[in-house]
């Protein structure tokens, strides 16, 4: 989504269930803070990589099994925490490449 717009009409297009919108506007609210920081790319990877911060579970894995309202507040939360701290390089023995890691696992 590449505007408020386009997702406030998505989410309110006629027969969409509640629920989903609800989802899709936390996936927003989350994406958008996200966005300030970070490329579209890292964006998108942070939606489907695992996140420690909600036990291992993607956050868009989060969103659309969870109760849009209770779940919404961990998403956000993860989504800060990710934006406040971000990724930091190591090195990984044996390989001499980088990996990405969180400084929050």
């Amino acid at each position: 989504m590449k505007s408020a717009r386009s997702v406030s009409s998505r989410a309110d297009r006629q027969g969409a269930p509640v629920r989903d919108q609800q989802r899709l506007r936390h996936a927003y609210h989350a994406a958008a803070l996200l966005r300030e920081r970070y490329d579209p790319v890292t964006v998108r990877s942070w939606f489907k990589a695992m996140n420690p911060s909600l036990g291992d579970a993607a956050p868009a894995q989060v969103l659309r099994e969870g109760e849009p309202s209770e779940v919404a507040r961990e998403v956000l939360a993860a989504a800060k925490s990710f934006a406040c701290i971000g990724w930091v390089p190591v090195s990984i023995e044996g390989e001499g490449s980088l990996a990405q890691k969180t400084l929050a696992s």
